[in-house]
């Protein structure tokens, strides 16, 4: 995430905002947000969320995640939306949403769902 430049904004339990301003080393041939910048923060934003709800010590990973391309992603930044909507003992489901923003206007560009596991410090040879 450093790497693009993006932040996390917002954190509450089961959800995160992460926020990706736009540059040329984030766009695409037409000025559009890269579709790997999109997906990448789409993925955090909802790696993030799940691990808001896990037990400290929990570490995640993602199983599977797919996401829909809507509109050409424009505006001054992305923000990436994750919410939990189910956490179990091993698996997390979470939606993802990812809106174009320009000033005051939010446009959804991106959303999807990823599939999260939960690893324990035990599985992962983590102390703690």
């Amino acid at each position: 995430m450093a790497h693009l430049g993006a932040r996390i904004s917002h954190i509450a339990p089961g959800r995160v905002h992460i926020v990706l301003p736009s540059r040329p080393e984030v766009t695409q041939q037409h000025g559009y947000f890269h579709a790997g910048g999109t997906s990448a923060i789409a993925d955090s934003a909802g790696g993030y969320a799940a691990l808001s709800v896990f037990p400290e010590g929990a570490d995640v990973l993602t199983v599977e995640y797919k996401i829909n391309l809507l509109a050409p992603a424009l505006g001054d930044h992305l923000e990436a939306v994750g919410t939990v909507v189910r956490s179990g003992r091993t698996l997390t489901v979470c939606t993802l949403e990812v809106y174009g923003v320009q000033g005051d206007r939010r446009t959804l560009v991106a959303n999807g769902q990823q599939t999260l596991i939960r690893l324990d410090p035990a599985r992962t040879g983590a102390k703690g």
